[in-house]
């Protein structure tokens, strides 16, 4: 018995070994476990040479710690890992790897000019440092010294620190946080241009329109665990969602949450959008009362509505609304209770939320007719 399973685990290793040379990323099985805290769950998943792969999630899934693993920095607890068919140590040791983390310090005592000078120097195939400063926006800011840099510039730093050795698997954490409209861009335009020589390329983001206009594939994760791995069009069809934006006079938020296929109302003044199950049910019991509606939109579900719904399936109870305002929302529900905002009550079915940055009201049916 012994016998059989070494066999078994022996033909194992070297599946993904042989499959780990034909791909830049093999990530098997992966389980890490931190005390009491597990991180990654049997996570598993390919990337193919020459893919742009993006990982998205809820904070505190896994991404981070993924990348991590896959650039060495931190050991499985079981699985196995191959990186462009070597164990990621060797493939990082090797060079063939680079790297942009939101973690990473730069060392202040020196300009940002010498400061890729000293890394091109660490490669023996490095960009050249015009290359580098132009792929980074960073021309301009050759000469400046690091520690007078913006979060932002440092940002481009680090992106232009990862390039340096023309790497064959480009690791980016966040790449664009703190960076303005104009730098993000700019970011995206050099990735274009750096994975059209051939470099896969592997990101994390929050910015779902990032994700959305630049990944061939999206891997999402929750709780460890892979809930989906497909295009942007793929992971979008999950929901049936369909966002109704409209102008109405005085709308009325229970009126509103009782046509068919409303599932959620946001009221801002005149200014309505109902999220719906069935846009054409929706669409059609919304002119029935005859009142006048001016600006009628109906867009596509989105990939933050498809993420939203596999996270909720996969931990029902989340928290409702986007990740980026939940902080902000109080939630009430299961009662009657006054909105001080609205200045009136909301039936015991309709669960409200405030966001006081934005003057907007929430409204979610949360049980009953």
């Amino acid at each position: 018995m012994a016998s059989a399973r070494g066999a078994a685990s022996f033909q194992f290793m070297t599946t993904y070994q042989q499959h780990g040379a034909r791909s830049a990323v093999v990530f098997g099985d992966v389980v890490k476990v931190y005390p009491n805290v597990r991180a990654l769950d049997s996570a598993s998943f390919t990337i193919g040479r020459g893919e742009t792969v993006s990982l998205l999630g809820p904070n505190g899934a896994g991404k981070s710690t993924a990348i991590d693993i896959m650039l060495g920095l931190r050991a499985q607890t079981s699985g196995d890992v191959w990186v462009l068919g070597m164990d990621p140590s060797d493939a990082v040791a090797a060079g063939r790897i680079g790297g942009m983390l939101q973690t990473a310090g730069l060392p202040e005592a020196c300009k940002v000019g010498e400061l890729i000078t000293l890394f091109r120097q660490l490669y023996r195939n490095s960009r050249g440092q015009a290359e580098l400063l132009e792929l980074a926006g960073l021309t301009e800011l050759s000469a400046r010294p690091v520690d007078k840099l913006s979060g932002g510039q440092m940002q481009r730093v680090r992106f232009a620190l990862a390039l340096a050795g023309r790497p064959e698997l480009l690791f980016l954490d966040e790449p664009t946080v703190g960076l303005d409209v104009e730098a993000r861009r700019h970011f995206w335009a050099s990735m274009r241009s750096v994975t059209a020589q051939g470099t896969t390329v592997l990101f994390a983001t929050h910015y779902l329109d990032e994700a959305d206009a630049n990944a061939d594939r999206i891997i999402v994760v929750n709780r460890g665990r892979i809930i989906a791995d497909g295009p942007p069009a793929q992971i979008k069809a999950y929901t049936s969602m369909r966002n109704l934006r409209a102008t109405m006079s005085g709308p009325n938020p229970s009126v509103l949450l009782a046509l068919p296929g409303a599932v959620d109302v946001s009221v801002r003044g005149d200014s309505v959008t109902i999220r719906s199950a069935d846009a054409d049910a929706t669409l059609h019991a919304l002119y029935s009362p005859g009142q006048p509606i001016k600006g009628l939109e109906v867009g596509g579900g989105g990939l933050e509505e498809a993420l939203l719904a596999m996270t909720s399936d996969d931990q029902p109870g989340a928290a409702l609304g986007p990740p980026e305002i939940r902080d902000q929302l109080a939630v009430y529900s299961g009662m009657v209770r006054p909105c001080s905002r609205a200045g009136r009550n909301w039936p015991a079915n309709v669960r409200t939320a405030g966001c006081a940055s934005s003057g907007c009201l929430r409204f979610q049916r949360v049980g009953g007719s």
